[in-house]
């Protein structure tokens, strides 16, 4: 008789559904799925998930819930199963997504998707999912809100541009115009000024966002994004990975020597990330050798310089991920040293030879 040595409960997330399918796997690695249901996205919807799905496992064997990092929507079903102690994996979208390439599945649903989160969990050594320090979710928030002010001021001084460009504009348009411009410029502020208040009462924070500022073109704001959009690189294993969660992984097309479609970032990630990175991207190449001699190669390889600015972008998010883990602060110098101390070794060989 065959053995279960694995169980898994696969949730596709919406924002008011929870697809759910549940499957096992026996000690012949065979999986098998056996239940598909519905719940609603609610305190109620997940009582009656986890009581379905105990009342099918019908073994000993602990169930690990395993969902995708969905917006928002998931968060409220992560903390209720942490809470009551359950085994549970919240993988990246882009992983989930390129693995249900590898199946045979012509016909993309909810119900396919919970059914390849299951097969995921089923084949894969998954961590356990921890909940997030508060002050990550709060850096999210307010970065987020803060966007949405900029995005809404940067309206607000174009109608006021459109009206001032009219041969009789209205007066009273422009004084309701530029009140509310100075409305959102407070909102700002005030936003800004949370944000530091907030990283300054946590040690742990304030020293990341030291070490994360030392990199060139990265500020205040960009830091406390790139650490809320990742919960403090909570789920994050390489540099890839990051890149990955991002959007910045690169699509090719090609096959044999007639089929050479152009190579694109897929923007299948964290569009907050990738927003985030421009304008420190363009400070770091006018400012920073590594950086400027990056967009130079890739401009004289390609001729194209979104392409290049697009790679700095890349590469100075992939750096933010390499010095939180080294735990130190960029040395704007280490091309220069590098250079002598490779100088010095070739000089030192060439006088014993």
């Amino acid at each position: 008789m065959k053995k279960i040595v694995k169980q898994v409960v696969g949730i596709d997330v919406a924002q008011d559904e929870l697809v759910v399918c549940i499957g096992c796997m026996y000690d012949d690695w065979i999986p098998e799925l056996y239940g598909h249901k519905s719940f609603p996205n609610t305190v109620k919807g997940f009582n009656a998930l986890v009581e379905w799905s105990v009342k099918l496992s019908g073994s000993d064997i602990a169930i690990r819930y395993v969902m995708e990092a969905t917006g928002v929507y998931h968060e409220s079903l992560a903390y209720f199963l942490s809470k009551r102690g359950d085994d549970l994996s919240i993988i990246l979208p882009n992983k989930i997504s390129n693995y249900s390439r590898t199946l045979d599945v012509k016909t993309v649903t909810d119900k396919t998707a919970s059914e390849a989160i299951t097969l995921f969990g089923l084949e894969r050594k998954l961590d356990n999912w921890e909940p997030p320090k508060g002050i990550y979710k709060k850096l999210r928030q307010l970065t987020r809100e803060r966007g949405q002010v900029v995005e809404a001021r940067t309206v607000a001084k174009n109608q006021l541009h459109a009206e001032q460009s009219e041969a009789y504009p209205n007066k009273t348009s422009l004084t309701r115009i530029k009140k509310h411009i100075a409305f959102l410029d407070k909102q700002e502020k005030e936003i800004k000024a949370e944000l530091v208040q907030l990283i300054k009462e946590d040690a742990e924070t304030k020293k990341v966002m030291i070490i994360l500022c030392s990199l060139s073109g990265i500020g205040l704001l960009t830091a406390a994004t790139i650490l809320g959009e990742t919960n403090g690189f909570d789920l994050i294993r390489n540099k890839r990975q990051l890149a990955s969660y991002a959007g910045f992984d690169v699509k090719e097309k090609q096959s044999g020597t007639s089929v050479r479609g152009k190579s694109r970032i897929s923007k299948r990630g964290n569009k907050y990330l990738r927003k985030a990175m421009h304008l420190p991207a363009l400070a770091a190449i006018r400012h920073d050798e590594r950086f400027k001699a990056i967009f130079a190669r890739i401009v004289s390889k390609h001729g194209i310089k979104m392409k290049a600015v697009v790679a700095v972008q890349r590469k100075l998010l992939e750096m933010t991920y390499t010095l939180y883990k080294k735990q130190e602060k960029y040395d704007n110098a280490y091309l220069t040293k590098n250079e002598i101390v490779l100088e010095g070794s070739v000089q030192e060989w060439t006088i014993k030879n």
